[in-house]
């Protein structure tokens, strides 16, 4: 089948509704974005939610951040973040450590070569949102913004405080 029938075939297929082929959509565009997000993190060895809480851990720097606070700023719901705290440990980037007066509590900190690692990454993830949005101007990126806030914003329970901080 050759290009042009694919695409007239696509074409036909009804959406059961509106709210159906929005949803479609943006699945569609995330795979789209999600896929130079992962050519570049991978990269630099690290996946898109450990970047994230490299980022995280970088707003706070120098202080600490607790695990559960850090969790909760995490943009994708991670379930495993002991998992992936121990592989940004392993790789030399992020520091545990308990305190004396609750041991209970564990604080990440970022080290010497997780900053470095944010620094080199910079310009690279500046690039990749270009590309990703570039092409529309200021305007319909903030109506896009928006847009997405407001189809978010019934779903989420108050748990997620990492557009409020």
């Amino acid at each position: 089948m050759n290009a042009t029938r694919q695409t007239e075939t696509a074409e036909r297929i009804p959406f059961d509704s509106a709210e159906q082929e929005l949803y479609l959509n943006l699945w569609r565009t995330y795979d789209c974005l999600k896929a130079l997000e992962e050519r570049l993190f991978s990269q630099y060895q690290l996946s898109p939610q450990q970047y994230n809480l490299l980022r995280i851990l970088q707003h706070d720097d120098p202080n600490p951040l607790p695990t559960l606070k850090l969790g909760q700023r995490l943009i994708s719901r991670s379930p495993d973040i002991t998992r992936m705290l121990d592989r940004l440990e392993k790789q030399g980037l992020i520091q545990r450590e308990r305190r004396s007066e609750n041991r209970r509590i564990v604080h990440v900190h970022l080290t010497d070569a997780g900053r470095q690692k944010l620094e080199e990454m910079a310009e690279p993830v500046r690039q990749m949102h270009a590309e990703q949005f570039g092409d529309l101007d200021e305007n319909q990126q903030k109506a896009l913004l928006q847009l997405l806030k407001a189809a978010r914003g019934v779903h989420e329970d108050g748990s997620c405080s990492w557009l409020s901080e």
